[in-house]
This record gives structure tokens, C-alpha cells and sequence, in this order.
């Protein structure tokens, strides 16, 4: 493959010795030409000489038309940066056993969607209107698992969110999970909005070990944290202060102290309480607006075929002039018989010249 102009490049770079095939054209004439006429008596004429270079040029067209196809002419595979409006996002999601319940906090019956359910149509739903954004995917519930990494390519993400109607697990290790998420960032999104949106309908309690190391990690990396808490029915809200005589421990509260936790990391953070999927809505909504920032992103751009365009191109080119060719008047030639000379007859006083061959009596 051999590039010759900036993102074009042909296969076989040896037939563009043919390309100098597209100069005769403009040395010789594609049309008939007649001897008789002589065309310096003819007056200027600016049409004809327009038309015959375009004909000229038609003709040298198609000829580098055709070599360059036969060249295998293509434009080459490019990367190019782009200026848009969307972020890095990570949406991390709870797939603990009670993610399967309603908001009533009961099975679903057929009337009310599952927590679960209704996260994943809404987050679809916020996906597919933001294609600018790089979204990874991560859920947790015993343990983290990271599902898909950061990448543009819509149909891996709805695939790993497709998974949340899968029948989750007991647990709910957020500590950990939120770890992955924030890992998942690398270094290369330094220039980008970057956040990360946990998606869970509770909490659990986050050792001191995993405290430490997500301040460490969070203060190396910062993100937005945004949290949108699925509030199942008789649940206690995360603003809710503990009642008088009431214990107010992570391990009795563990959403209210995560929530404690998670502003303290010095970043932005926002929670969202959300008690029905309107609500959720609203919170995603709200989390869409936030995140809309300038954005540069990277556009891979696979090699193109250009062979076809250039065999379109020369026949066009070769339809043209066939029509010149069929409109094109036969050469100029005179059939008209030479007159006859007529035998001058002698004046009086003056001898006839004879006749060669003749004998003179």
C-alpha cells in the first residue's frame, strides 16, 4: 500500500505509470478531423473552443479515473478529534436480590415493574440520548464485576445493562464496587467530565480499609459522584435523621452514613431519592443536565473503498463523450467532379496549336 495524498493510498502503485495516459487528450484529438477545411479562415469562436477542452478533459478524466481504480484506490483508517458535549461516565449497578423487588417492596405481579426493570428501561433510555458520551459498565452485589470498560459502542453497553434482569445476588458490597468504578478511568479521560452514577436501592457498611483507599483513589482521580437511591416503600430515606433514642451506626443506617461518607471525598457529589420510576426519571433527567459539558473525543474512522467511485466516475465520463461521438457530423470531403477543360479554339491570324501526338499534316 502506498500513500500518496493525505488519507489516500492505492494497493498497486505500479499502474500509476498508466496515469500518463490522461495527457494525450490534451496532445491529440479525440474527434475526427477533416483535411479540406482550413480553420485559421474560420472566426474566433469562445463555445467551440470551450467545448473542445472540455472533451479533452472528459477524456483524460476517465482515463485517471480508470487507472486509479485499477490501482485500488482507498481512503486509508483515521482517527480524528472531535469537540462535542457529553462526559465519561460509569454507571455502576446494584445487583442485589432486592433490586428484583417493586418499590412496594414486593415481587413484581405483572402491575408494577421491578426496581431492577425500571432502572434498566430509563438508563437505556439515557444512553441512547448521549452519543457522545464513553460509558462503562460495573455492578456489584457479593462482589464487584466490571461488565464493560469505557467505550462509544452503544450496543456493548445496553448489552451489559440487558443483564440486569438477571435474578441478583444476597449482598451488597458498594465499598468495593465503588472502587472499580472509579478505577475504570483512566488516564487518557483526564480532559473529560468524569463520573461516576451508582444505581442502588441500598447500602452496606464500608470497612476502613476501602474508606482509606477510595479517599487515596478519589483524591488522585477526582469524579462526580452522583447516587441514585432506588427508596423502596417503609425504607428510611437518606436525609432522614435518626429518630430520639434511635441507634445511628452504619451498621444499623448504612444508606444514611454512605451518604455521610460520600460527601466528605471533596468532590461533587449529588443524591437522588427516588420512589417510583417518574422519579427516576426526574433523577436521570437532572444527572443528563448536569453532565452536559464540552467534551473532545476521538472518531475512528474505518478505510474506505474509493475503486467503485472511480469506475462510476470514468463511465460517466466514456457516457459523455459516446454522446459527443454519435453527435459528431462526418469530415468535411469534396465529391463534386473537377470541371471539364474546355478546348480553346484558335483566334483568327493565330495557328492552332496542335495536340500532343497529333501529326501535323
Amino acid at each position: 500500500m502506498t500513500h500518496f495524498l493525505d488519507g489516500l493510498a492505492v494497493d498497486r502503485p505500479l499502474v500509476l505509470v498508466l496515469l500518463a495516459l490522461a495527457i494525450l487528450p490534451f496532445l491529440l484529438s479525440v474527434l475526427a478531423v477533416s483535411p479540406t477545411p482550413w480553420s485559421a479562415l474560420t472566426p474566433a469562436d469562445g463555445a467551440s473552443r470551450a467545448a473542445n477542452l472540455a472533451i479533452r478533459g472528459l477524456t483524460g478524466l476517465a482515463c485517471a479515473a480508470l487507472v486509479l481504480a485499477l490501482a485500488g484506490l482507498h481512503r486509508t483508517d483515521q482517527i480524528i478529534a472531535r469537540t462535542g458535549v457529553g462526559a465519561h461516565l460509569v454507571l455502576l449497578i446494584d445487583r442485589s436480590s432486592s433490586m428484583d423487588n417493586t418499590f412496594a417492596n414486593r415481587r413484581p405481579d405483572g402491575t408494577q415493574e421491578a426496581k431492577a426493570s425500571a432502572a434498566k428501561r430509563l438508563i437505556l433510555d439515557f444512553v441512547r440520548s448521549r452519543p457522545r458520551d464513553r460509558i462503562g459498565v460495573a455492578t456489584f452485589s457479593t462482589a464487584p464485576m466490571q461488565a464493560v470498560p469505557l467505550t462509544d459502542r452503544k450496543g456493548l453497553v445496553e448489552a451489559a445493562l440487558a443483564t440486569m434482569d438477571e435474578p441478583g445476588l444476597a449482598q451488597t458490597n458498594v465499598g468495593r464496587g465503588l472502587a472499580m468504578a472509579v478505577a475504570m478511568f483512566g488516564r487518557e479521560t483526564g480532559s473529560a467530565s468524569r463520573a461516576v452514577i451508582l444505581v442502588s436501592d441500598g447500602a452496606g457498611v464500608i470497612s476502613r480499609d476501602v474508606q482509606a483507599q477510595l479517599r487515596e483513589m478519589i483524591a488522585r482521580e477526582p469524579v462526580n459522584l452522583y447516587w441514585l437511591f432506588l427508596r423502596s416503600e417503609g425504607a428510611k430515606g437518606l436525609f432522614e435523621p435518626p429518630a430520639r433514642g434511635e441507634q445511628d451506626t452504619p451498621q444499623v443506617r448504612p444508606e444514611r452514613h454512605l451518604n455521610l461518607f460520600l460527601q466528605t471525598l471533596g468532590v461533587p457529589y449529588r443524591a437522588f431519592e427516588a420512589e417510583s420510576p417518574d422519579a427516576v426519571a426526574a433523577a436521570i433527567a437532572e444527572i443528563d443536565r448536569l453532565e452536559a459539558k464540552p467534551l473532545t473525543y476521538v472518531e475512528r474512522l474505518p478505510r474506505l473503498e474509493l475503486a467503485a467511485a472511480a469506475y462510476w466516475t470514468a463511465l460517466g465520463a466514456i457516457a459523455v463523450l459516446l454522446v459527443v461521438k454519435l453527435l459528431e457530423h462526418a469530415p468535411f470531403e469534396s465529391t463534386a467532379p473537377l470541371p471539364l477543360l474546355r478546348r480553346r479554339e484558335p483566334s483568327p491570324g493565330r495557328p492552332a496549336i496542335p495536340r500532343e501526338g497529333s501529326i501535323r499534316q
